[in-house]
Formats: structure tokens, C-alpha cells, sequence
């Protein structure tokens, strides 16, 4: 396939051509950054917004994940879109719509407009981060230079989800929960304005629209996700859960079974061949899972088994946190290097070295050990995600470049949301870090066997081609 690619060209080469350069990439990392401060920036406003809108109790939880259900059903569905009609456009008006849905948010009159402008804000999150991802791969064509551009974009993306609730906490100190909502139109329009010029490339014949399998895979995305949610918030003894993750199930089979026979699948075949997109997929999706999984366990540890209070539990999560602002940036320059399969190996070993030192923690488990497992998890995280990222980003096609990252992006959410319902549920420390060593162990396992068919396969293609004979003068 074909792509017809709009170079706005850069007047004064050198000093200035670099200028817009790095002026295109702030406007694709701050769209990001924006998308991950609103998952995180509304939890310290809860009790202020509860007041004020005399709010019930029961849907303060949906006023947070209205928002990450609704993204993690469409990244999928977004990613596809951005390469059919481009991945600027997408990028652009996701910007526009987040800045108008943010100021509805804030004059939300009651907590169900609120939920419903959330979820619509979950809408313009999904088109930003798969489409930001190919504009990405558009500014930096050459592989090394794009891993550390993708190093970048994740630890200052990262920042946005740390400082979230710092700056959630100072707005709602200065003048009330309206304000946290507010924070995000000036931030949208600046990253619209610097992502002016950026490259807009369009399929020269875009592929046939496969609804039904949008309309699948958006139903079990989002039914995947909520089910996981309520898992994580009240267990798997009720029904919810249970019956979300049935109809996940059987639309996903569903899914697959139509893929064989659609005519422009909505997952394309030639993405899906590759082992490498295909490694790079489970190793996001596991890292995610062991990240907020662990981080939602030991939060629920340190303040119920521990009573800590919330502030210091807060503080002692900063070796974990604190690292994916910086050791991102590293990382992009090391895959650029090294490449990025030892890399994650590296990192999902890290996160089996966590889980094992939880399976050591009881009740009383001295901090020292507590703060190992915070390393190894931030050792983990801030390895296998960038590598991860960076890689799919290389290997793809270009004309699947947002649907793959639309596919990484839904896989890493739905890992974030079964660490939470998988791990958080679990009736001890012990049982979760057993739990997370043994999960990642096997993807260890997976990846570094894959790694080889992989190598094998390319030694045997090389060696079956046909040595050409010298010719007879």
C-alpha cells in the first residue's frame, strides 16, 4: 500500500529546520502528557467534587474509570482510523475535542453529566495517544534516533500520570474540583498550535471500513475492561464482573472467527505475522500488569495491614515512581544500541525478581525488603514499556503504524486493569507476589523462545538463498 505524504517544508535548513523539528515533537509528547495527568489528576478532587455536587457515594468510582473504560475500548478502533483518514487529522481534532469536553466537565451541574462528559473524554484520549505514536514514527524515520524520541515521549508522558495527583491536590486547594478540569484546555490548545506541520500521510486507496469487526472489538475491549475494573473494586463475587468478562470473551472469539474472512480486517494479518510485534505486544501488556497491579496490592497493604497514612503511602512509593520521568529517556538510547529484545528480557526479569521478594513479605515484612521490590518493579517497568514501544514502532509497517499502537496501547491497558483485579484480590502479599513471579517467568520464557525461532528462521531463509556463481569469462 501505497502513502501520499505531505512535507510541509522547513524555511532555513540547519538551526531552524531542528527548531521545527523539536517544535512538532512538544506537540505530540504534550498530548500525551495530557492524556495521562487526566487518569490520574480527579482521584484527590473526589471528596470536594462529592460536596459539591452532592454526589452519592456509589458513583464517585465511575467518575474516575468512566474515563479509562471508555479509552481502553476505543484504542483499537482509534489506531485503525488514524491510518485510514491520517494520523495528524485524528491527532488534531482528538486535541480540539479534549479542550472543549474538559471545559463541559467543569460546569458539570451534577455527577451523571460528569460521568458522561468523562467517558466522552475517554473518546478524544483514545484518538491522541495511537495516532501520536505513527506522527512520531513520521518525524524520526531512522530506527536509533526514534527509539530515544519514544525514550523521551514516555518519561514525560509518565510525568503527566506522577504529577497528577500533586497537581489535582493544589488546584482543589486553590479553587475546588472545577479547576482540575480547567488545567486541560490551555495544555490541548498548545499541543495543537506546536503539532502544526507535522507530516499527513493518507493511504492512496484507504481499505474498505470493517465495522463489524470495530463494533467487536470495541465490545470486547470495553466489556474486558469494565469487568476488570469491577473485579478490582469489589471482587469477582458479584456478577458484574463475571458476566463482562463472558461477553468479552465471546466477542473476541467473535472477532476472530470474522477477522479470517473480512476483507480489510480491522486487525491486519501482515501486523499480526510478525513474531516481534507480536513479543512486543505480551511484554506491554505483562509489564503493565505487573506495574499497577503491584502498585494497587501495596497500597492496599501499607494502609490496611501496615496504617500507613495516605501521604506517607505516597511517599513511599516514590522509588517506583519517580524513575519513569528519567529512566525512560536512557532507555531509548540503549534500544537504539543494543536493540530492544535484551532489553526486555532484561526488564520482565526485573519484574520476576519483584514478585519473588514479595512472595517473601509477611504481615510484618521490614521496609528494606518492600523497597527492593519498588526498585525491581521500577527497573521492570521503565525497561520493558519504552523497549516495547520503540520496537513495535520500528517494525511495523508504515501504513499499520497506528494500529499497532492502537493494539499495544489497549493490550497495555488491559493489563493495567487485570493486575488491579488479578493481583489486588488476592488474600495476601505472598499469594500476589507469587502470583506476579510466575507470570512473568513464563513470559520470559515465551519472549526469549520467540527470540530464537525467530533468529533460527532468518539463518535458514539466508542459508536456502542461492549463492550466485561467478561467471565464465
Amino acid at each position: 500500500m501505497t502513502a501520499r505524504i505531505d512535507h510541509s517544508p522547513v524555511a532555513g535548513g540547519g538551526a531552524a529546520a531542528a527548531s521545527s523539528v523539536n517544535r512538532r515533537f512538544a506537540g505530540i509528547i504534550l498530548g500525551n502528557f495530557l492524556v495521562l495527568l487526566d487518569a490520574s489528576i480527579l482521584n484527590v478532587a473526589l471528596p470536594d467534587l462529592r460536596r459539591s455536587l452532592h454526589a452519592p457515594l456509589a458513583s464517585l468510582p465511575w467518575v474516575v474509570d468512566a474515563y479509562t473504560v471508555v479509552f481502553a475500548g476505543l484504542l483499537l478502533a482509534a489506531g485503525w482510523a488514524a491510518d485510514r483518514w491520517g494520523a495528524r487529522g485524528v491527532y488534531r481534532v482528538s486535541l480540539l475535542a479534549f479542550c472543549l469536553l474538559s471545559a463541559l466537565c467543569a460546569v458539570a451541574p451534577n455527577a451523571a453529566s460528569l460521568i458522561v462528559g468523562r467517558s466522552l473524554l475517554g473518546v478524544a484520549a483514545a484518538g491522541v495517544v495511537p495516532a501520536s505514536l505513527a506522527l512520531l514514527a513520521g518525524l524520526f524515520p531512522e530506527p536509533a534516533r526514534r527509539s530515544r524520541a519514544v525514550g523521551t515521549w514516555a518519561a514525560v508522558s509518565s510525568i503527566g500520570l506522577i504529577c497528577g495527583p500533586v497537581l489535582g491536590g493544589a488546584l482543589v486547594s486553590a479553587g475546588g474540583w472545577r479547576l482540575v478540569f480547567l488545567v486541560n484546555p490551555p495544555i490541548a490548545l498548545i499541543a495543537f498550535v506546536a503539532s502544526r506541520g507535522l507530516a499527513a500521510a493518507r493511504p492512496a486507496q484507504p481499505r474498505t471500513v470493517d465495522w463489524t469487526g470495530l463494533a467487536l472489538s470495541v465490545v470486547g475491549l470495553t466489556a474486558l475492561t469494565y469487568g476488570l475494573v469491577e473485579a478490582g473494586t469489589s471482587g469477582w463475587g458479584h456478577a458484574a464482573p463475571i458476566a463482562a468478562a463472558a461477553v468479552a470473551l465471546a466477542a473476541f472469539a467473535a472477532l476472530a472467527w470474522w477477522e479470517r474472512k473480512a476483507s480489510a480486517p480491522v486487525l491486519p494479518p501482515a501486523l499480526l505475522s510478525l513474531p516481534r510485534v507480536r513479543a512486543d505486544l505480551l511484554a506491554g501488556a505483562v509489564a503493565s500488569l505487573a506495574f499497577y497491579g503491584v502498585l494497587f496490592t501495596l497500597t492496599q497493604w501499607l494502609v490496611n495491614q501496615r496504617g500507613l497514612a495516605p501521604l506517607l503511602t505516597g511517599v513511599e512509593f516514590l522509588p517506583a515512581t519517580l524513575p519513569m520521568a528519567v529512566m525512560p529517556i536512557v532507555v531509548g538510547r540503549i534500544v537504539g544500541r543494543v536493540g530492544a529484545r535484551r532489553i526486555i528480557l532484561i526488564g520482565l526479569a526485573a519484574d520476576t525478581v519483584c514478585g519473588a521478594v514479595l512472595a517473601l513479605a509477611g504481615v510484618h515484612a521490614p521496609y528494606a525488603l518492600i523497597l527492593l521490590a519498588e526498585i525491581a518493579l521500577a527497573i521492570g517497568s521503565t525497561l520493558t514499556i519504552p523497549a516495547a514501544t520503540a520496537d513495535v514502532s520500528t517494525t511495523t509497517p508504515q501504513q499499520y503504524a497506528a494500529t499497532a499502537q492502537g493494539v499495544l496501547s489497549a493490550l497495555r491497558q488491559a493489563g493495567s486493569a487485570l493486575g488491579v483485579a488479578l493481583l489486588g484480590t488476592m488474600p495476601s502479599l505472598r499469594a500476589a507476589g507469587v502470583t506476579l513471579a510466575v507470570v512473568c517467568a513464563v513470559t520470559v520464557g515465551v519472549i526469549a523462545s520467540t527470540g530464537r525461532a525467530s533468529a533460527r528462521a532468518g539463518a535458514e531463509a539466508e542459508a536456502a538463498r542461492p549463492v550466485p556463481q561467478p561467471e565464465r569469462v
